[in-house]
């Protein structure tokens, strides 16, 4: 980190700014030149808060040279890290295994929202014959509307729960509520949302878990801001994060998000977690679904995360950016044409 100084300063106010970074355990180096002055710091200096230091009387401005996340950064990291989720299979010694990251091409399938038991049924057998890794269903909905079908909550979790146990697929679940940690104790993959990415408190308590989070980018967010959600989990200890880019909001209004795939081989660049795509909610629109999960694994994604109703047209929730199960199998077909072509591995179907 660099601070300019302005050009004319008291000595005591230089000393007093001197005590306190190397009371931060910084070291400082001092370069004056006929214009302006300034210091150059060494050591963590994500312990700082920037904002403050420009607060300052004697500071002009501050720039880092290195970025203030640390344990998401690939300059500590430089390989890839691969996310293990494990779940239950059809019985319960037995052990479903999925890997994130690392080459593979990992899809998550399922409806917006658990509505019923015969639903989500129904669903998680059709997304697992046509290649899902992973069955998603969300059970506490957050909704602008205070009016919307909110979710099934509890009873949603223990639905998932049971396909889970027909088919072998482990779950992806958002949580809304730090007290409702101990409730997805059975979700074998946490989804933080959009809403949710700056959630500190929310945040810091799943860095304390030993259970993997997908971690989503707010609507209005930076790359970087969202890394630094990521380094509240990882500071407290969980490393097992997945990014997750779902669109950005702009001034566009034929989709309903823009999807940022500049994001992909940006984040890949400048962190080792793995990241996943959501196209649903990107666009907001089930004919957009397909090209851009192409789009997407063509990009470098290391998987996607994609809206599947076998009734759009009555679904409770986001039924216009909802696959049918027919649509989402021909998806995974044209899906393994771009992995083959980029050299990740193929979705096999498990029909049979």
């Amino acid at each position: 980190m660099v601070i300019v100084l302005k050009q004319k300063f008291e000595q005591r106010q230089f000393d007093n700014l001197l005590k306190w970074l190397e009371g931060l355990n910084l070291k400082t180096t001092l370069v004056k030149g006929e214009q302006s002055a300034i210091l150059g710091l060494i050591g963590d200096t994500s312990v700082i808060d920037i904002d403050m230091v420009k607060a300052i009387d004697i500071v002009e401005s501050v720039r880092r040279i290195q970025e203030p996340f640390k344990a998401a950064n690939r300059k500590f990291h430089p390989h890839d890290t691969v996310i293990d989720v494990m779940g239950c299979g059809l019985l319960e010694t037995q052990t479903s295994f999925v890997q994130i990251g690392g080459g593979n091409f990992t899809v998550i399938a399922g409806p917006c929202s658990v509505e019923s038991r015969e639903q989500i049924l129904d669903i998680a057998a059709k997304v697992k014959d046509a290649g899902s890794a992973m069955l998603r269903g969300g059970a506490f909905k957050p909704r602008t509307s205070p009016y919307a079908f909110q979710g099934l909550r509890t009873e949603g979790l223990e639905f998932l729960y049971e396909a889970k146990k027909e088919t072998g697929l482990p779950i992806v679940s958002e949580i809304m509520n730090v007290n409702h940690i101990e409730l997805f104790n059975n979700v074998d993959l946490i989804q933080v949302g959009a809403r949710n990415m700056q959630n500190f408190e929310l945040l810091k308590e799943l860095g304390r878990i030993d259970k993997p989070i997908l971690l989503k980018r707010g609507l209005a967010n930076t790359m970087e801001e969202l890394l630094m959600s990521a380094e509240y989990i990882m500071s407290g200890g969980n490393k097992n994060i997945i990014l997750c880019e779902r669109g950005i909001r702009t001034f566009e209004t034929y989709t309903r998000n823009t999807l940022d795939l500049s994001a992909i081989p940006l984040l890949k660049e400048h962190t080792h977690l793995p990241v996943v795509v959501d196209p649903s909610h990107a666009t907001g629109i089930s004919k957009l679904v397909k090209p851009m999960s192409l789009a997407a694994a063509a990009a470098g994604a290391d998987g996607l995360i994609i809206e599947v109703h076998n009734d759009p047209a009555h679904a409770l929730c986001d039924g216009a950016q909802s696959l049918t199960p027919e649509a989402f199998a021909e998806l995974v077909g044209s899906l393994n044409g771009i992995l083959q072509a980029i050299g990740k591995k193929e979705i096999v179907p498990k029909l049979g």
